[in-house]
């Protein structure tokens, strides 16, 4: 394993478990995401894989070396933090060069090596600009150079756009993902934000309590998610209250009924079923003996899409229909349709849908 590889990491804050029994790989080259809410305990893993925190158990491999008892400075991690961390009394130049200065390369060596970088990260002319003179993204990428000038084995970033505002997060994303892609740095960023994660990650590690969710690539999470919550946390989602009956998915206050493609969970249980917008299709008549009625109580212009607010029974939920397909048979609030899931997960609620509803609510993914 020439990437990143953890095993077993656990660390508890007095009695707070921050992380449970963690492990994953990253393979050499890989550019991979570290996502969860906050609180999730990601930042913890990054800063045990970079030595800055001491695990209670388990183990850190790098480039196929075992770490776990070395120092940062023995480590050769590149570091980016959040709040850039840039020494305000020195210059651009001088920030990039600290790192390879403390390795006491020769002057001559470290002025083409800054030459090298500022032109990587696209600041040419900023060379003599004091942080206080620049941008919050030029900041960060002034970051970037300085944890990538030691030439590190692996690059670890810390919320690196958490402080940025929206447009200036998605562009330096975007740029990081090109960048990344020409210098193949085995690279770990840790991020709440899943559209971030799904657009410049080859591989997302889905956190949560601790815990790793799931692992694998945004497709997968996304289509395929193994758990309530990373349902929930990656993409929007539609929850719906039912009850399993007769092999079928009774929805809560309606008396539609959807087939059951899984015998994993018993008959007359509750369940929470959870559907994405794109994956709720509006018809107006019943095509199938799988169509439910609903309601359309709103419709919003989304540039690309449009949103539609349905009513089922007792419940709310959301349809996304694409612009072009929309024009052809746009709907009237008011109107009343028929809905079909095109794909769907249900999940147990064993401990009641108020419990579930509860955390959802309590982690802001729905409301």
């Amino acid at each position: 394993m020439n990437g990143i590889k953890v095993e077993n990491l656990t660390k508890k804050f007095e009695d707070f478990v921050a992380v449970d029994d963690v492990s994953f790989d990253v393979k050499e080259g890989e550019l991979v995401a570290l996502l969860g809410p906050s609180g999730s305990g990601k930042s913890t893993i990054l800063r045990i894989v970079a030595g800055l925190e001491t695990q209670d158990r388990g183990h850190v491999y790098l480039t196929g070396e075992n770490v776990t008892t070395l120092n940062p400075q023995k480590r050769n991690v590149g570091f980016v933090f959040q709040h850039y961390a840039l020494f305000k009394h020195m210059t651009v130049e001088k920030n990039i060069a600290l790192g390879l200065e403390v390795q006491k390369k020769n002057k001559n060596v470290i002025k083409e090596k800054i030459a090298e970088l500022i032109d990587l990260v696209k600041l040419n002319g900023h060379e003599q600009h004091y942080p206080n003179q620049l941008s919050g993204g030029q900041r960060q990428r002034v970051a970037l150079a300085r944890a990538l000038a030691p030439e590190p084995k692996v690059l670890l970033l810390d919320e690196p756009f958490g402080s940025l505002d929206a447009k200036v997060r998605k562009n330096l994303a975007r740029w990081i993902r090109h960048l990344h892609d020409r210098i193949r740095v085995t690279s770990i960023f840790v991020t709440h934000d899943q559209n971030e994660a799904m657009e410049i990650s080859d591989k997302i590690i889905v956190v949560n309590r601790g815990k790793v969710e799931q692992i694998g690539k945004a497709s997968e999470v996304y289509e395929h998610p193994k758990s309530k919550f990373v349902a929930s946390f990656v993409g929007n989602v539609n929850v719906i209250n039912g009850r399993t009956q007769d092999n079928q998915i009774a929805l809560k206050g309606t008396e539609g009924r959807i087939d059951q493609k899984t015998n994993d969970i018993p008959d007359n249980q509750d369940i929470v079923f959870l559907v994405r917008p794109e994956e709720v299709v509006i018809k107006r008549t019943a095509s199938k003996p799988t169509s439910i009625p609903a309601a359309i109580e709103g419709i919003h212009y989304r540039g690309s899409f449009y949103e539609v607010d349905l009513r089922i029974g007792d419940n709310e939920i959301k349809s996304i229909i694409q612009k072009e397909n929309y024009k052809k048979n746009p709907l009237v609030v008011g109107e009343h349709v028929f809905v079909l899931f095109t794909q769907f997960k249900v999940f147990e609620a064993s401990e009641g849908h108020q419990v579930i509803h509860r955390m959802l609510k309590q982690l802001g993914y729905i409301e």
